[in-house]
């Protein structure tokens, strides 16, 4: 059987990790990975290939920057010749990024079999793209592979519930063997960062795109009691720049983006973390770290539960990030224990005889 897995941004890479290691293992597998370029900073693209042993993709296709039209555009008219040439059993795409709308276009149009990895996923604001993403595609998907109970009620709700399967999250598999095995090194900090520290990310449209609200953001921040290791993603560089935030300012350290194993020791090690990153929010539950979440709601409710992670709109709550204790109650286990590629991988197989 011929899976091809489209992947075009950091979290899908970390996604894939696993899916490619569990692929791998068996015969009845062969995988063909298409890098779509939509991130094509090396720090948030090429690195995670070669640290999260994926190896190079197939084909990429390098398409760069683009407002959304023009990147879901592009990618899906560079897919039609890839998906015609490989003509694979199952399309596998990822996450909510343009990269998955577009592979999940493609594959349809071509009626090829579309399989849909973190299916079920809702913020229910309807002005994040990513939402539209994920709901487009689910409705597209012939398979919809749910990371969590609460997914799986979201597309039983939609009419779904006939194509979706309980798979477990494959971020959870490749966060704890990632953090087992940098379990002895170091964080990496930027120079003079002793101590407490925070961790912190902004990168989301609603955060970055209007001057006065990523202005109260990053002065939000740089009030903080301990230095904050802010990990700039190319959009909050790109639109500080614009509109003449410095980034430097009070306890604010910004460093370029750290390659994944890195970046899970740093936030492990932190006092908290500070983002508007749905993959982030759940990388600081995994690894029972309080999170802050610069957001009016999020995909992942399950971080919520006694309080590893709280919504916090209005920066209300961004000044205690630091200082906010870690829950005492034993923690739920809502994304699995790690097995979940293994998963994936069996029912591609089973659902595609």
């Amino acid at each position: 059987m011929r899976i091809l897995s489209i992947v075009g941004a950091r979290p899908q890479f970390v996604k894939l990790g696993p899916i490619a290691r569990a692929f791998r293992e068996r015969s009845d597998i062969d995988h063909v990975i298409v890098h779509t370029g939509q991130h094509y900073d090396p720090l948030l693209s090429d690195v995670f290939f070669s640290d999260l042993g994926i190896g190079k993709p197939h084909v990429h296709l390098g398409v760069g920057s683009g407002s959304h039209g023009e990147q879901t555009g592009a990618i899906l008219s560079a897919l039609d010749s890839v998906l015609s040439e490989y003509a694979p059993d199952w399309v596998l795409v990822y996450g909510d990024t343009n990269s998955t709308l577009a592979g999940a276009v493609a594959a349809v149009k071509l009626h090829l079999p579309l399989a849909h990895l973190e299916a079920g996923l809702r913020s229910f604001n309807r002005r994040m793209p990513e939402e539209h993403n994920r709901v487009l595609t689910d409705h597209a998907a012939d398979l919809l592979l749910a990371p969590t109970q609460v997914a799986m009620q979201h597309l039983k709700d939609e009419g779904l519930s006939s194509r979706a399967r309980l798979v477990g999250d494959v971020m959870t598999d490749v966060c704890f063997a990632t953090r087992d095995a940098v379990a002895n090194q170091n964080p990496t900090l930027p120079e003079g960062v002793l101590g407490d520290y925070v961790v912190a990310t902004i990168h989301r449209a609603d955060n970055t795109d209007d001057p006065d609200r990523l202005s109260a953001i990053i002065e939000a921040l740089a009030v903080l009691s301990v230095p904050v290791v802010l990990l700039t993603h190319p959009r909050l560089r790109a639109k500080a720049s614009a509109f003449g935030i410095p980034l430097t300012q009070g306890s604010i350290r910004p460093t370029d983006s750290l390659a994944y194993p890195q970046m899970l020791r740093t936030v492990q090690c932190a006092a908290g973390v500070v983002t508007d990153s749905g993959g982030l929010q759940k990388e600081a539950f995994l690894l029972q770290t309080p999170c802050t979440t610069i957001r009016t709601e999020t995909e992942w409710v399950e971080t919520l539960a006694d309080g590893w992670n709280v919504l916090d709109p209005t920066l209300a709550l961004v000044r205690e990030a630091a200082a906010r204790p870690r829950p005492t109650a034993k923690q739920a286990m809502p994304y699995g224990e790690g097995k979940a590629a293994e998963l994936v991988a069996q029912t591609l197989v089973q659902e595609g005889r």
